[in-house]
């Protein structure tokens, strides 16, 4: 163990091994894949890095020192076809391990690596080249997305780069042959904290996607997310489940890990199965474990205690807010405390329930020391106590994480971040120990009969009934009350969406919380639409609802 990461943090703890303080140090040219995996490579080769798997039964075991070897050579072969500094390429890898070693070589080459869902159509791809003026794409043969990308090609006049993985298809280069082929020697390519490294589209409620552009700070400031929020350690095995074209992938597959030199594991899945991840967790023996709350719900619908998990040591949750009866479930059954935290594509982890702390079930914890973050009302003065505001970032020195501004769009960027303050969209209020509770999205709060009401609240109430396998709560307009408040139902087996149950379940939100608050409508679903990673996706729900 080399203790990397101590080269750029300097950190101080209680002698309760709560954290004091923490300041980040770094030289102007830092990049993380000379820097931090090459660093590894050279004074550990044989440390594990990557475990990676798939439901095939296929398995590979990359270590730091083969980290450096195949993105040296993937840098090769992408500069050999015409990618250097400063080039905008898009990469739709799912979780195939070609996508470590692709990323790692953008940043060696001082390319911008865009990743991007597979779930992309036509119309997608053609926003995203046009908008970044993308060179080049390195995509999945799984699925059509390869098929889409071609059908965009003719109104892309930037693309000049397709490279396939997993698959063939004419006018594609094959990634592994020509990789293979690449020379394994690369000089190191000069690069700038303050260049931009990685970008990502962030789709909104209205408009097209936003492109949030990051430099080669953005991953020095997940340090902070492995270390004092995953608890990953060196000789461990971290899994965080989530898709490579999605921001959560680098924030638990990647960066902060790899700083704490510990071995990510990846399977490289289609269809998330409980009973699937419950044995990955098992059989391989992983010692942390991040996933949204949708997905530890369905991990709690299956025997948990029939697994051997004695080897999972810390959990931690992000996504979206944690409703407690997950918290409390999970404790139950594997005796671990869901630790949650909070960030956007635009920042890294910047509040959370941190290693040392208790958390309260619920609450998302408090700010991380590397943001100034506060709550503020629609005047941008701070709120007391108890009341709903939207959570904010001053910026009057720049914390490390924090995005550079939506590329190519200086009015979406002023109007987001302003006076030296960036503004997150989400609100949420803080209790008197200084513990802050989500309430949702500016754009998801509800304003119904003069109140507002966020959907969380309701949302674990509701999934607290022995009917109710998960929720999304909504608003929908009402010519009466402005709008009012809708519960889109997933039942568990055994219960039918009758009328008696509607009633049920309405009376028991009145029970349980303020009656303004209780959902006037109730509809049963089959599922609820979520993003590939499982978040829930309200926006497609009032999208339907306003057809």
């Amino acid at each position: 163990m080399l203790n990397i990461n101590e080269r750029f943090v300097d950190d101080v703890f209680d002698e309760n091994g709560v954290l004091k303080s923490y300041k980040f140090k770094y030289e102007s040219n830092f990049n993380f894949a000379y820097d931090v995996v090459d660093e590894i490579a050279k004074g550990e080769p044989d440390r594990p890095a990557l475990l990676w798997c798939n439901p095939k039964g296929e398995e590979h075991l990359f270590t730091y020192g083969d980290l450096k070897y195949y993105s040296d050579k993937t840098a090769n072969m992408l500069r050999a076809k015409g990618i250097g500094k400063g080039d905008m390429v898009m990469v739709i890898l799912k979780r195939h391990y070609q996508f470590w070693f692709t990323i790692l070589a953008l940043h060696k080459l001082g390319a911008v690596c865009i990743p991007a869902s597979f779930l992309l159509t036509k119309h997608d791809i053609v926003y995203r080249v046009n908008s970044a003026d993308i060179k080049a794409v390195l995509c999945t043969g799984d699925g059509e997305t390869a098929e889409h990308v071609d059908a965009a090609l003719p109104e892309c006049p930037s693309l000049k780069v397709r490279i396939m993985v997993n698959g063939t298809r004419d006018g594609w280069d094959d990634f592994m042959t020509d990789m293979e082929k690449a020379d394994d020697k690369l000089e190191r390519v000069d690069t700038n904290v303050e260049e931009p490294s990685i970008m990502y589209f962030s789709s909104g409620t209205t408009g097209n996607p936003k492109m949030a552009m990051h430099n080669y700070l953005y991953a020095l400031g997940h340090l902070s997310t492995a270390k004092y929020w995953h608890k990953v350690v060196p000789d461990g095995r971290h899994l965080t489940i989530a898709d490579t074209g999605w921001g959560k992938a680098v924030w638990g597959k990647l960066y902060g890990q790899m700083f704490m030199e510990t071995c990510v594991f990846t399977y490289d899945f289609d269809k998330f199965d409980a009973k699937d991840i419950l044995q990955k967790l098992q059989d391989y023996k992983i010692t942390t474990l991040c996933c949204p709350p949708t997905m530890f719900r369905f991990l709690l619908q299956e025997d948990v205690a029939s697994y051997d998990l004695s080897n999972l040591e810390y959990c931690t949750i992000a996504g979206e807010a944690l409703n407690p009866d997950v918290f409390n479930n999970w404790y139950k059954q594997t005796g671990i405390k869901l630790m949650e935290g909070f960030g956007q594509t635009e920042t890294t982890l910047t509040i959370a329930n941190l290693l040392g702390t208790e958390p309260k079930p619920g609450s998302m914890g408090k700010p991380v020391m590397q943001y100034d973050v506060d709550i503020v009302d629609e005047d941008g003065n701070s709120v007391p106590p108890g009341v709903t505001g939207e959570i904010i970032i001053r910026t009057k020195e720049k914390p490390i994480g924090l995005f550079m501004g939506y590329y190519r769009d200086e009015e979406k960027t002023k109007a987001t971040w302003y006076d030296d303050v960036y503004h997150t969209g989400d609100t949420a209020w803080k209790d008197e120990d200084g513990y802050f509770w989500y309430v949702g999205r500016t754009d998801d709060v509800i304003k119904s009969s003069g109140y507002r009401i966020g959907p969380f609240e309701i949302e674990s109430v509701l999934t607290e009934h022995p009917s109710v396998l998960e929720c999304a709560v909504t608003g929908v307009p009402d010519p009466l009350r402005g709008n009012v408040v809708k519960a889109t139902i997933v039942l568990k087996p055994g219960y039918d969406g009758t009328d008696e149950l509607k009633k049920e379940l309405q009376q028991y939100v009145k029970k349980e919380t303020a009656p303004y608050k209780y959902p006037r409508i109730v509809e049963f679903v089959d599922a609820l639409p979520k993003t590939v990673n499982g978040k829930i996706r309200r926006a497609a729900i009032r999208k339907s609802d306003n057809a």
